[in-house]
């Protein structure tokens, strides 16, 4: 009877290995589907909702030196990244120094700067359009009027991106009558367009002058009594994120 028993069991031993052998050389393994199966739960989008595995928010900036960098500023200082690291973004910041609506600078202006620099590119979550500072001589309608064929054509472009228009930054808290008349338009313009619109003007961001060593210009602002300091631009970049987070754009997504 042992001798019997062991003579069976050798054979089922024998079968089991011949099996095993069998479905290895054709891909198949009892162990493989549960491996398959424990990955497949663990691997990306799977058992998570959609905003919890989306990956961060694609923004873009259009701008001048504030948005870019002015001499001796990398455009990783500026309020722009500075407000993409706060809240997590990618971002790609574009524009030039000295740029406007209206304004040219190296024989650009802003829809030229729009085209050259982030139309191509695949449509992000939402834009950001920070500028008219440097449009504060020329007279407000057409700043306003340069500014629409730019949202327009960025919405054109990107229909389900998400776009703000953000008023002229400024380096004290004494803008020019032609600074605060370009605001005014852009505001209007915006209301017409029912496009978001930042103020850092009537928000006051920047408080007092660099030269009189008053308000929040003497530690934010530069002593050309223009540009910000490194600071001054986190510090902006924090007034971005709040009126942002008030408008509930803090993480965009695109709309299909």
């Amino acid at each position: 009877m042992t001798s019997r028993r062991a003579r069976r069991g050798a054979a089922t031993l024998v079968l089991c290995l011949v099996l095993v052998a069998t479905l290895s050389a054709t891909g198949c393994s009892v162990f493989q589907g549960s491996v398959q199966r424990s990955a497949a739960a663990d691997g990306p989008g799977q058992g998570d909702g959609p905003e919890r595995r989306r990956g961060p928010s694609m923004v873009m900036f259009l701008g001048d030196s504030y948005t870019v960098g002015d001499r001796g500023l990398d455009p990783e200082a500026t309020f722009a990244s500075a407000t993409a690291r706060l809240l997590g973004w990618q971002v790609v910041a574009a524009g030039r120094a000295g740029a406007g609506f209206v304004n040219k600078s190296a024989g650009a202006a802003y829809l030229g700067l729009f085209e050259g620099q982030l139309g191509w590119r695949p449509a992000p979550d939402l834009l950001i359009v920070s500028g008219g500072h440097n449009d504060w001589r020329v007279p407000a309608p057409q700043v306003a009027a340069a500014a629409h064929l730019v949202l327009d054509r960025a919405k054109r472009r990107w229909p389900g991106t998400h776009i703000v228009l953000m008023g002229p930054l400024w380096g004290s808290g004494e803008p020019t009558p032609g600074a605060v008349a370009v605001r005014n338009a852009l505001k209007h313009l915006a209301g017409q367009l029912a496009v978001p619109f930042v103020d850092p003007i009537g928000e006051r961001w920047i408080t007092g002058t660099r030269k009189a060593r008053t308000g929040n210009a003497f530690r934010f602002i530069k002593r050309d009594g223009t540009h910000p300091t490194p600071a001054g631009h986190r510090y902006m970049a924090t007034r971005l994120v709040s009126d942002l987070q008030r408008l509930g754009l803090d993480r965009p997504v695109r709309k299909d």
